[in-house]
């Protein structure tokens, strides 16, 4: 099925690439995009097949979003965020589950993870109130997942949760003004004393230990591999996409052009091009076969049933993280070496590059973070973070 999935997206992918420019110059992904990508599956990739999902190798949903974000990366982004909660929402109490796969499979959901809620305990639950930023694709979810503190009696943080909340409990406030994925909408959600229930919650910490309420009824090897080894790879995957689709115009683009100065001729005779090329090429590959060698070895580790080495997972976050530096190490060289024609706005190169770099700021793409923790994990020091 889910090699059915990636034919339709590369049917699709001649229409997104034609709408990207308008995409970056509008700030918005058109409904009929994500109307789609909802057709060919893309976001039931990684829903449970009870839930009328695909329950697919991650791998998969990775390969779907690098090719999407090839085309245009902030629909690839998008796809990406939306597709990988699907997953998420997998790992929340039935109850909640029911809730939003009731009326539709298709239901999407949105987030914003940063803990910027404060939850006030309640009979049944919490009360919520905060402002988070950064909710891509949030105008086509019928829910939210954010990030908040639980505050105790004397007003401090006692715990950090992810809470499940309807449309009807959130507002959008239209603020999206960047310079890269610019399409994505990432707007800001608020929300105001809106009552949580205690069954959509799920404990951060929990989460980590791979023992969130959702793994009782989801037992198959997806939903027992880490946050954060699959949302951390899921954007990714996307940056990635977006310079392979970026190095896939520059070769095609360049084959046939004359350069103007620097001695005139045909840009691909000269050497520096070709080595250009083959830097940034080599930097793409070790990229996906990093991220793949150790998303395989995860997957199989679930699918045993056995637990996932901490090494492992650092592992994985590690080189998750220097595929995203070496993606925009390779867009720099393309960008740089295009010459002056990738300054113009709306050029294929100039929107990759600015979409790339965007998307490597995101918090799970920091690599000196993640490269901290696995030096730390050589190092026999004891880990604790939710990224891992």
């Amino acid at each position: 099925m889910s090699n059915e999935v990636l034919e339709a997206v590369r049917g699709l992918l001649p229409k997104i690439a034609e709408r990207a420019r308008t995409v970056d110059e509008k700030g918005r992904i058109p409904a009929a995009s994500v109307r789609e990508l909802t057709e060919a599956g893309v976001f039931r990739m990684l829903q449970p097949v009870k839930r009328g999902g695909m329950e697919a190798d991650p791998l998969s949903f990775y390969r779907v979003v690098r090719e999407i974000a090839g085309a245009c990366g902030s629909t690839g982004w998008v796809a990406a965020v939306l597709g990988v909660h699907s997953w998420h929402l997998a790992l929340f109490p039935e109850e909640a589950q029911n809730e939003v796969w009731a009326k539709s499979h298709d239901t999407l959901v949105a987030s914003s993870y940063a803990p910027l809620g404060r939850l006030t305990p309640v009979d049944g639950g919490y009360e919520l109130s905060g402002r988070w930023g950064f909710a891509s694709g949030c105008e086509f979810a019928s829910w939210m997942l954010l990030g908040g503190l639980v505050v105790g009696e004397q007003g401090r943080p006692v715990d950090f949760i992810t809470v499940l909340v309807p449309k009807s409990d959130y507002e959008i406030q239209r603020v999206w003004d960047t310079t890269g994925l610019r399409g994505t909408a990432s707007d800001d959600i608020s929300v105001e004393r809106a009552f949580i229930p205690q069954h959509r919650v799920v404990r951060n910490y929990d989460q980590a230990q791979l023992r969130a309420p959702g793994c009782r009824i989801n037992t198959g090897p997806l939903y027992r591999i880490p946050f954060g080894t699959i949302f951390t790879t899921t954007v990714a995957s996307a940056v990635i996409g977006v310079v392979a689709g970026c190095y896939d115009f520059y070769v095609g683009a360049m084959r046939d052009r004359i350069r103007l100065s620097l001695g005139g001729g045909r840009f691909v005779d000269d050497q520096f091009a070709q080595v250009a090329v083959a830097r940034s090429a080599s930097e793409l590959d070790a990229a996906v076969l990093q991220i793949e060698r150790n998303l395989r070895e995860l997957y199989e580790h679930a699918v045993r049933n056995e637990e996932i080495p901490m090494e492992l997972r650092l592992r994985a976050r590690r080189d998750q993280v220097r595929g995203v530096e070496r993606a925009t190490e390779a867009v720099d060289r393309l960008f740089k070496t295009a010459g002056g024609n990738s300054l113009r706005r709306g050029n294929i190169i100039e929107r990759a590059w600015r979409d790339a770099h965007s998307g490597s700021i995101h918090v799970a793409n920091d690599p000196e973070r993640a490269l901290a923790l696995y030096g730390r994990g050589e190092f026999g020091l004891t880990i604790e973070d939710n990224l891992v």
